[in-house]
């Protein structure tokens, strides 16, 4: 469940929208009308589009896991890439002659010995909420300054009328901020639960008029979810399903793939469908759903209840979702802190990126979905560590055997904050075994591909839109070049310095300065904290 769909208490909303999916409503609302984030302010960053840019120099990486090549230049007219041209050797200087000409009125950028990659993809990527505290500019410059230009929000928890606003603004370039994919939470805007299969259709069909981009589902009852899934494959709707503990029982994600769904979130519904001794999870009898530290203390129990790798289940479970063309979006890093808390709390961009509401979110509070640390053990961690290592095993061989794994970051709960939170997704890739070039796929042309727009992004050549990132540092030596903050290195004087950090974003052909726009997330949280005397502490300690 995520930010801003409604005032309640976020466990009750996840409570309250896994019942709407359970039944619904006679009544199909026209707007629903949630509280929302601020706006984001009118444009004011970027240079261009430009009637012609060239990129000089740069050393590419064009996300289809092809290896790094260069120099090379590109080139850009208007919003598209039109030329990528290998113009010499490493090592050798650059013989102009070989090189595109420009013109009086073109724009050049040098990028000699940076690295030039697609946007990247947050196919998980809610735009903050109210409980949160996160203004939408906050939001939208923390992902572009870290190379983030494509988002998919799960959910419109800011109302689906507020999130396809920004979609158009951003489709204009009237905002600084990504692409925005609107799906829409199944059952929003109902007052009553599913109790028909033609109900949940009529919402579908609803929902499609309304251009939502796709459903997010949390479960349903079967006769529904069907229905549900099947009306969205007629509308073109794209679909994600993160299947909830209160409905998994009898709907796991085989039974969602073969009935459509074209992506699932997280991992849950998949050890359900890999269980071969039990039908339910072996739950405490004094297990309450409700109760987060349940929740999220038994969930790191379940992948050692499922069939073992390498096992007849594992590998029938794994072909048939490869056979229907099944996306795993997995975001592993919002789930992190359960294997390390104090580490991930600890993270050192906190202080100056996180912001005070955000940071009072994060604290134990059994009312704020995902605050749930209300006595976290070194147990837990351990059993979450098992439970990484199996989850992440499955998800590489998926990826081996010719599935699609994509890059999520679900940004805003658990200690992540935007843009760090899906770079560290990044390096969670490769610690479960993916090749770096596997991990760039991963982050753009795979989910270029899950949202049905590979033709347009999600790698660079030639026709394509020209949303690039292009980084002072090589992130397939290191990743962690690709943080805000870039990565400690030593120089040869023995000298700490930071190497890496995103140095251009590049969306629509337009050119934005990444750390102008970091430096202005700073800002925000400057202001805030000044505002009311704030001070980062850890909970329970006044220091």
């Amino acid at each position: 469940m995520k930010p801003g769909f409604s005032s309640m208490p976020r466990w009750s909303l996840v409570v309250a929208l896994v019942t709407l999916s359970l039944a619904p409503p006679t009544k199909l609302l026209a707007e629903e009308r949630p509280p929302s984030i601020p706006e984001a302010p009118p444009r004011a960053e970027g240079e261009g589009p430009f009637q012609r840019l060239i990129l000089r120099g740069g050393i590419l990486i064009d996300g289809t896991g092809a290896p790094a090549i260069g120099p090379v230049d590109v080139v850009v007219e208007g919003n598209r890439i039109v030329r990528v041209q290998n113009v010499g050797v490493p090592g050798v200087e650059i013989d102009a002659e070989g090189r595109p000409e420009a013109g009086p009125d073109d724009r050049e950028l040098n990028v000699e010995g940076m690295y030039i990659l697609p946007g990247f993809i947050d196919m998980h990527g809610h735009i903050g909420g109210v409980e949160q505290g996160t203004p939408a500019e906050y939001v939208f410059k923390l992902w572009m300054g870290h190379g983030v230009t494509t988002v998919r929000d799960p959910g419109s928890g800011n109302g689906l009328d507020w999130v396809k606003e920004h979609q158009a603004k951003s489709e204009r370039n009237e905002i600084t901020a990504p692409r925005i994919h609107p799906y829409l939470f199944f059952g929003a805007g109902r007052e009553e639960p599913f109790t028909t299969p033609e109900q949940a259709r009529e919402w579908v069909r609803e929902t499609a008029n309304r251009g939502a981009a796709g459903i997010k589902f949390f479960g349903a009852p079967p006769a529904i979810m069907e229905a549900a899934l099947d009306e969205a494959r007629k509308q073109g709707l794209g679909s994600a399903c993160h299947h909830a503990q209160m409905a998994v029982t009898r709907v796991d994600v085989l039974d969602t793939a073969r009935w459509g769904l074209t992506s699932m979130e997280h991992w849950y519904g998949l050890p359900e469908a890999l269980f071969t001794d039990q039908t339910v999870q072996d739950y405490p009898l004094d297990y309450n759903y409700a109760n987060e530290l349940d929740r999220f203390g038994q969930a790191g129990k379940l992948w050692k209840q499922a069939a073992p790798p390498g096992s007849e289940r594992w590998h029938d479970v794994m072909d048939e979702l490869i056979e229907l063309d099944f996306t795993i979006d997995p975001t592993f890093t919002p789930y992190e802190a359960n294997r390390d808390l104090m580490r991930i709390r600890g993270d050192e961009w906190h202080e100056k990126y996180t912001l005070p509401s955000l940071w009072r979110f994060f604290a134990p509070n059994r009312e704020n979905h995902a605050s749930y640390w209300y006595y976290w053990t070194t147990a837990d961690e351990i059993a979450w560590k098992e439970n990484f290592r199996l989850w992440m095993t499955f998800v590489n061989e998926f990826k081996n055997r010719g599935g699609r794994v994509t890059t999520g970051s679900d940004s805003g709960y658990i200690y992540k904050i935007y843009g760090f939170g899906y770079i560290r997704e990044l390096e969670l890739l490769q610690e479960a075994g993916f090749h770096p070039l596997e991990v760039i796929r991963a982050a753009t042309l795979n989910g270029a591909e899950a949202l049905g727009e590979d033709d347009q992004i999600g790698s660079i050549e030639p026709g394509k839109l020209a949303d690039m990132v292009i980084v002072d540092a090589n992130p397939l030596e290191n990743l962690k070049v690709l943080y805000a903050t870039g990565a400690i290195k030593l120089d040869e004087n023995n000298e700490v310095m930071r190497v890496g950090g995103v140095r251009y974003t590049i969306k629509d052909g337009i050119v934005f300065d990444a750390p102008k726009l970091l430096g202005d997330v700073r800002e925000i949280v400057q202001q805030a904290k000044e505002a009311e005397g704030f001070t980062l502490t850890h909970p329970g300690l006044d220091w």
